[in-house]
């Protein structure tokens, strides 16, 4: 098994074309460009002010494009070790060409690291888990309710196979609904953003 099998393209932003090597390992599966610009399209181009969490950062793909178009703050959570190493040797080839705001590659389980966060501190949350893993996805959406703080434009975007009910996660996530969607053959992917009431 090749320690760096796959590249990941940067899409936009001061990092644009820029690529990242990804590990090769089971279960971890980089959004596709496709996917990526959808998602792009929809919060805007420009990030700036924003705090962003990457729940499964995995090999780094919307955290660093979350940097690239000026995040104020992206947290990228990863709780493989080695994966967590790969992507802050990814993250220390990137910074030769300064982003805006701070970056952090934490070695932790995204939903401890949730549990433990201040309410409402962060203002888009990336939740891509991986797949096969139903009641992990639904835990995540959940504790992301509470962590999530989308009054500046953010939001919770979820990204899972393409068998998952998104209704399904409206019912877990009370005052949250599915404002954009889109899938490809073997991926669905939505934005969720509050709703007063």
């Amino acid at each position: 098994m090749s320690a760096q099998a796959n590249r990941v393209r940067i899409i936009g932003g001061v990092w644009r074309s820029r690529q990242i090597s990804v590990l090769s390992h089971e279960g971890l599966r980089p959004s596709s460009d496709r996917v990526r610009e959808t998602l792009f399209n929809w919060l805007g181009q420009d990030l700036r002010g924003l705090k962003v969490l990457d729940v499964f950062a995995g090999s780094g793909s919307l955290g660093f494009e979350a940097a690239s178009r000026g995040a104020k703050e992206v947290v990228l959570l990863e709780k493989d070790k080695k994966i967590a190493a790969q992507l802050q040797s990814q993250y220390q080839g990137l910074s030769s060409f300064p982003c805006v705001g701070i970056v952090q590659i934490i070695q932790s389980d995204g939903i401890v690291y949730m549990s433990q966060a201040q309410a409402a501190s962060f203002h888009l949350i990336f939740v891509d888990p991986p797949f096969g893993q139903p009641e992990l996805l639904k835990r995540a959406a959940q504790d992301a309710v509470r962590v999530c703080d989308d009054q500046f434009g953010g939001g919770i975007y979820i990204e899972c196979p393409i068998t998952q009910d998104f209704s399904e996660l409206e019912l877990l996530m009370p005052n949250w609904t599915c404002s954009r969607q889109m899938q490809t053959a073997q991926t669905k992917a939505a934005l969720f953003r509050h709703t007063s009431g």
